[in-house]
């Protein structure tokens, strides 16, 4: 993966202090580090907008990327080794905060940011809270997300086929079969070794760990294992009939390659939606042909939402208050943040109105920085052919999104390490198979959550519940 070289860590401390912040006769440098691939025009894009932030607050940002498979071992060595950086990507959020690795940005935010920070929906400021504490400046994007199956517009319409009463993976057994007889070398359910069954739940550890709430209990708000709740097994059961009814790929627990969004070699998978993808637009733009989704889950806005594009600034840093000063001023000043999301103006695209553009012929997938990670969604233009409803549809759905009943609950894994580590390992010898309906449900489950027993499912289900219980008394 094309990423900017960083020097390594650790090593000569002359040439840490010299790739470190620092000013530049009067003009602030700031060290920002990004996850990712970089943009193939980085030195363009970035000299067009270091002229407009050198001339709005007297600062020139030095970006470097981290590719996605380093990214967590370089920012581990970073962060540890107390080397001197300004702004960063969050990375591991929580537990670095919870060391100190980041500034309290609780009173910075709003004084030196202010603009965007007024912003910002209020689910983002709670979801980032940490006893009490903001650390992170997070992109105002998707706040809420919601589980859809996205089907393969072009299949749908080739053989004529109905997904109008989709509402749940049940739901959409029928047309998974009439689209299998029709083309049976192409995958009916196209998923694999990562995929993991959804459901109206909220997981205080993500998904892959068997923790979560149930969003709609009448019996309190409990932490359960979702691998016996009675409506999850039950989808647990229809994938390995699925599985069966070779409506699943039969490599489905050991395939990492997945099935390109853009390739025709799919009709249904399962992908994840918020008020910034305009319902279809921004997948159908990404696969590069008409695709159409229906709702599983209700849109939610949680935890992980709140932290899923998070800035943070370096506990080390020298520069605080012009770092909060620059990530107010890229998600606040339009100008500067669609230079950076759509590409160069004139070359990528051109303004057709207000806030309206149009594409030209220079705009490339590699030429531009990523939305969802850079700055404020709710400043970015939209494209000319996308209708004025969608825009007032994102609005509404953002008010009317449902929130998390634990929203801003932050789980310390201290008192449970081990077991926290046990639970991982006992998971990733089952979660593939089970998920994916390659092993049967009824034989397999027994042997998980006798195994999870083993390993301390109890005693972190009652720490876990604690401190929920805890949080829940704090912020009523």
């Amino acid at each position: 993966m094309a990423t900017l070289a960083l020097t390594a860590c650790g090593g000569d401390k002359k040439a840490d202090d010299k790739k470190s912040s620092g000013k530049d006769g009067d003009v602030t440098t700031l060290l920002m580090y990004q996850i990712g691939d970089k943009p193939e025009n980085y030195d363009e894009l970035m000299s067009i907008a270091n002229k407009q932030i050198e001339e709005a607050i007297n600062v020139k940002v030095d970006l470097q990327y981290i590719g996605w498979g380093d990214w967590d071992k370089k920012m581990s060595t970073i962060i540890a080794s107390g080397e001197n950086y300004d702004i960063s990507f969050a990375s591991n959020y929580v537990a670095n905060a919870q060391k100190g690795a980041y500034a309290d940005l609780t009173e910075l935010a709003p004084k030196y940011a202010k603009d965007a920070y007024d912003q910002l929906d209020e689910a983002y400021i709670k979801g980032n809270t940490i006893d009490g504490k903001l650390y992170a400046f997070p992109v105002n994007g998707n706040v809420y997300g919601q589980q859809v199956l996205t089907f393969n517009k072009q299949y749908l319409d080739k053989y004529n086929l109905n997904i109008d009463d989709v509402n749940s993976y049940a739901d959409a057994e029928k047309v998974l079969k009439e689209f299998h007889e029709k083309e049976p070398n192409i995958a009916p359910f196209a998923i694999g070794q990562s995929f993991q069954l959804s459901g109206d739940y909220d997981y205080p550890l993500g998904k892959e760990y068997p923790f979560a709430v149930k969003n709609d209990s009448k019996d309190g708000i409990k932490i359960i294992n979702q691998y016996d709740d009675p409506e999850f097994v039950s989808n647990l059961e229809l994938m390995h009939k699925w599985y069966e009814d070779k409506l699943i790929p039969t490599d489905a627990s050991t395939n990492t390659t997945g099935y390109p969004l853009e390739g025709n070699t799919w009709f249904m998978r399962e992908e994840t939606q918020g008020p910034m993808d305009y319902g279809d637009t921004i997948l159908s733009n990404a696969a590069g042909h008409p695709l159409v989704s229906k709702a599983i889950t209700k849109p939610l806005k949680t935890t992980a939402q709140a932290q899923m594009a998070n800035f943070v600034v370096s506990n080390v840093s020298k520069n605080k208050e012009k770092s909060v000063e620059f990530l107010g001023l890229l998600n606040s000043d339009p100008t500067l943040l669609n230079g950076l999301v759509w590409g160069v103006e004139g070359e990528a695209w051109e303004k057709v109105g207000d806030n309206r553009i149009k594409l030209l012929d220079g705009y490339k997938p590699n030429m531009h920085m990523a939305a969802w990670n850079t700055g404020n969604n709710m400043i970015l233009y939209t494209q000319d052919t996308l209708p004025e409803e969608k825009i007032k549809e994102r609005d509404e759905s953002i008010k009317n999104a449902e929130v998390s009943p634990i929203l801003g609950f932050n789980f310390n894994t201290a008192p449970v390490k081990t077991e926290i580590t046990n639970i991982a390992n006992v998971m990733n010898r089952y979660k593939a198979s089970l998920n994916t309906g390659t092993v049967d449900p009824k034989e397999t489950l027994p042997k998980l959550n006798k195994d999870l027993e083993t390993a301390g499912w109890d005693k972190v289900q009652k720490e876990m519940q604690s401190q929920l219980d805890d949080f829940l008394k704090t912020n009523k």
